[in-house]
């Protein structure tokens, strides 16, 4: 799966963050530090998401773009 992420640079390093995700950032030092870093917080946010759909009827619909 690919998410479009958004990176900033800043006085400490780098910002990052996963607009389709709301509230979903991270930072590094470094370029590669912060996409690092971002990725495992997509992987949370995501678990996250399942755990509070457990119990509810899951359907998939398909966007056009």
């Amino acid at each position: 799966m690919h998410y479009k992420v958004a990176l900033h640079r800043t006085e400490e390093g780098y910002s990052v963050s996963c607009p389709a995700l709301p509230g979903c950032w991270s930072q590094g030092d470094t370029e590669q530090e912060a996409l690092e870093n971002i990725r495992e917080a997509i992987r949370e946010y995501l678990d996250v998401v399942d755990m509070n759909l457990l119990d509810a009827e899951i359907r998939e619909v398909e966007v056009a773009a």
